[in-house]
């Protein structure tokens, strides 16, 4: 006689009772759902990975909300860019929503294109604006500053130097046409126009 003879030949009269049976049945049922519930986690999860990813890819572009000058005051916009154009949502001093469009690119050294990235267009927006009054007047705003250039004009062209703590913007203004600025030197006229 083999010992899984004597085993059953011992044991056999005795008998599981109900609960036993019931806890057992429980603990077989919770080892078939477990992998389930693990695989149908992994596959949402991959699921929300590829959506993600696919707006990423589809939509694309950066939204964020932006601190900038704006008329001599701070005002907090939403930046919108998208590839090469940049969208800029934001509320004036009348309380009045504006959006304001822009964009650019990149032409390397050897001719190649490229979309701005979001730093550029944040240098773009943080550039001195030059406004034209009703009565032909020239105002600058740069930051917190805003200055009157109307009678510094000679030939046309006006040259407007920037300071702002640490920092430094070279302002070349074309009356009634286009203007340049630089943090290095004051942008020769001839190099621009339209605007």
């Amino acid at each position: 006689m083999t010992n899984k003879e004597r085993y059953k030949r011992a044991f056999s009269p005795l008998h599981a009772s109900g609960n036993f049976m019931e806890v057992n049945a429980m603990n077989k049922t919770k080892k078939r759902y477990l992998p389930r519930v693990a695989a149908v986690c992994a596959a949402v999860a991959l699921m929300l990975a590829m959506a993600t990813a696919a707006y990423a890819a589809d939509v694309g572009g950066i939204r964020r909300t932006v601190q900038i000058w704006l008329h001599g005051e701070l005002t907090s916009a939403t930046l919108d860019i998208r590839g090469d154009e940049y969208t800029l949502d934001y509320t004036d001093s009348q309380g009045q929503a504006q959006e304001r469009g822009g964009g650019g690119i990149v032409i390397g050294p050897d001719g190649s294109e490229r979309p701005m990235t979001e730093e550029e267009f944040m240098e773009q927006l943080d550039m001195p604006e030059v406004e034209y009054g009703e009565s032909g007047s020239v105002t600058v705003w740069w930051r917190g500053q805003k200055l009157d250039i109307t009678d510094r004009f000679e030939n046309g062209v006006c040259y407007v130097l920037l300071r702002d703590g640490g920092e430094t913007r070279y302002l070349t203004v074309k009356y009634g046409d286009s203007y340049a600025a630089s943090p290095h030197s004051y942008p020769d006229p001839d190099t621009f126009s339209g605007g």
